[in-house]
């Protein structure tokens, strides 16, 4: 494959090897097969939904439930609460990009070493500077005492929520701010910064919230040993890295340099380590190159027709840093201003659309797509079934699109 790129005033050509190329009516066949939207691959297991696309966004606490509702033969919110709660095969976890995401519990060591560790050593930075700025003399023991305090106590306890933790140890009262001197400055206690860290650092989890799943509300902490016993093994962050590369090649690819570094929020010489690791080999997608896992060069089978309504901020729909394949012109309707994706509606590995719930319960959607009207019907039957299975859930993303909430506060 040859390409040019313009570089000053003159043009530079370069020459890559890819071994096939890949068009996007594959892609979307991988995508529906491999993140269990076709039928056929859709599982019960809420443990398997977050495998087969490694995790699932937990920013807002309902696109958790939902994206497995959207892979499961039977949708249960009780499974996905078991599987986090009860058997705690699932496992909330601050992740790449400094993200929220729900892992498989045996995955933790994996994201931890290759993207939670480095997370954590920037935010234990930044509270012990904060700490030191409000006057305590030596931050790091400071933080350290105290840490230890608070997962002593959840050790002892079992779970507690933020307030609850903050009532039984006064040193989480301290005051600090954040952004001193700046038009962001915000002053708050030490609690939630020190949780988060902890958090950060695998030694305590975000537990069951205190409201139902379907609504932002405060979690209850729990140390990690309630997961892992053990705690997660250590792995060096290179072997870490390349461990998480092959597994997301093997359930996003092919995908571009780009998209992983977008998806990993690593710098690129880490990426690039990592990929040469796993011997990705390069294929040409419409011009640019792509990468796969060397045993996954094969073609791959379509599958069936197949339609879904995925929540805000599904792995899906944020699985790659170039869309377009999958998005074409839908951007400004379906994304807010920072890049977070609202509900979406696909048909066959694309985006077609966007739906709400409305106050009332309404599942309500809007195609931008023409699909015809034996897939708009199918559309329709989707969304009258997603309508019965939320019930009284009342969803509200927290992060809100154009079209999101043009459909939820439009009149019936």
């Amino acid at each position: 494959m040859r390409t040019s790129v313009r570089a000053g005033y003159d043009t530079v050509v370069r020459v890559t090897t890819a071994s096939r190329s890949i068009d996007v009516a594959e892609r979307r066949a991988r995508l529906g097969a491999r993140h269990r939207l076709a039928p056929g691959h859709r599982t019960d297991s809420p443990l398997a939904v977050a495998g087969s696309v490694l995790a699932l966004h937990a920013t807002d606490p309902a696109s958790v439930h939902l994206a497995v509702a959207a892979r499961s033969v039977h949708p249960s919110a009780d499974a996905v609460e078991r599987a986090l709660y009860d058997e705690r095969t699932l496992v909330r976890v601050l992740a790449m990009r400094r993200t929220m995401f729900v892992v498989p519990v045996d995955e933790v060591a994996v994201v931890h070493g290759s993207s939670t560790r480095a997370v954590a050593a920037r935010e234990r930075r930044r509270l012990v500077g904060y700490l030191e700025e409000a006057g305590v003399v030596d931050g790091e023991a400071w933080l350290d005492r105290v840490a230890d305090l608070v997962v002593d106590l959840l050790e002892a306890k079992g779970e507690a929520t933020t307030s609850e933790l903050s009532a039984a140890l006064p040193d989480l009262a301290l005051r600090i701010e954040a952004g001193a001197g700046t038009k962001w400055a915000v002053e708050s206690t030490v609690a939630s910064r020190l949780l988060a860290v902890l958090a950060a650092e695998e030694r305590i989890v975000r537990g069951r919230p205190t409201g139902p799943w379907w609504r932002i509300s405060p979690y209850r902490w729990a140390p990690m040993s309630a997961w892992l016993p053990e705690g997660p093994p250590a792995l060096e962050t290179s072997d870490a890295q390349a461990t998480l590369v092959r597994a997301w090649l093997r359930a996003f690819g092919p995908a571009t340099l780009d998209d992983l570094v977008w998806w990993t929020g690593w710098t690129k010489t880490a990426t690039r380590a990592a990929v040469a690791s796993v011997a990705a080999v390069p294929v040409d997608l419409d011009g640019a190159e792509g990468l796969v896992l060397p045993d996954d060069v094969e073609p791959a089978p379509p599958v069936d027709p197949w339609v879904a309504l995925l929540p805000a901020l599904d792995p899906t729909a944020m699985g790659w840093k170039g869309r377009d394949w999958y998005l074409g012109a839908h951007r400004p309707a379906l994304f807010d201003r920072n890049g977070n994706v609202g509900p979406t509606v696909w048909c066959d590995g694309r985006i077609v659309g966007g739906w709400a719930q409305r106050r009332d319960g309404e599942v309500v959607h809007r195609l931008l797509d023409d699909v015809g009207a034996e897939r708009a019907a199918a559309v329709a039957e989707v969304a009258g079934r997603l309508e019965g299975w939320l019930g009284e859930a009342r969803l509200v993303p927290r992060f809100r699109t154009p079209l999101e909430r043009e459909l939820a506060d439009a009149s019936p």
